[in-house]
């Protein structure tokens, strides 16, 4: 991927004004959030051309991000994930807020794509864009004060395609009668995220089991 991205520190910059949705995804040092901070947070705006904006936490102080927050917390701006779950979970933990106004390409997905069982954003992003995503720095040190080059260009293509696979999955939600299904599901992932960070996740309130 050509070089399309801008690297901050801590926040977003004054140039940065979405106009009705971005793109967002999070790089951490593992999969528990109650352990494992926040590195890495990439922005994409639904504005054309507009850069992706590379957030890097250096540290564990997560009071510096005031522009950034305000845009998490911002109803009004569609945040549009894949695996929201994990990343709506990290973040309202971070920066101790809530999200609202959620879509998430993986749900979205599993509710239209019955005839599979493979739902990653690699999958999606050959099967609707013809587009072959690299993987090979996502298990990497994103603790780590300098990021390489492809560091931060695998992380610029996680939010790269989000946009047009929201695209080629809303027609597929209404095709199946499914959109206000899908509506439900992302409306409750902010509740669903705040019973992870209160529970063990082996415990499903939800089970018939005592």
């Amino acid at each position: 991927m050509e070089k399309k991205y801008i690297h901050l520190q801590f926040d977003l910059d004054q140039d940065f004004k979405p106009s009705k949705s971005v793109a967002i995804d999070a790089e951490a040092m593992g999969l528990k959030y109650h352990r494992d901070r926040l590195c890495l947070l990439q922005i994409k705006s639904d504005i054309p051309n507009d850069p992706i904006r590379l957030v890097q936490f250096t540290s564990g102080d997560f009071s510096k991000s005031p522009k950034l927050k305000g845009l998490l917390q911002d109803d009004e701006i569609e945040k549009i994930f894949h695996f929201a779950r994990f990343d709506i979970g990290l973040l309202q933990h971070t920066f101790n807020i809530k999200i609202n106004n959620i879509f998430c390409t993986k749900i979205a997905s599993k509710l239209v794509r019955t005839y599979t069982q493979q739902h990653s954003l690699k999958v999606l992003c050959k099967e609707f864009l013809n587009v072959e995503l690299a993987k090979e720095e996502q298990s990497s040190d994103w603790g780590n004060i300098h990021l390489t080059d492809a560091q931060l260009k695998y992380a610029a293509q996680d939010v790269l395609y989000l946009h047009a696979l929201q695209d080629k999955l809303i027609p597929l939600l209404y095709r199946e009668s499914r959109m206000d299904l899908f509506k439900d599901c992302c409306n409750f992932l902010s509740s669903r995220c705040e019973l992870d960070r209160m529970i063990d996740d082996k415990y499903d309130i939800f089970a018939h089991h005592d």
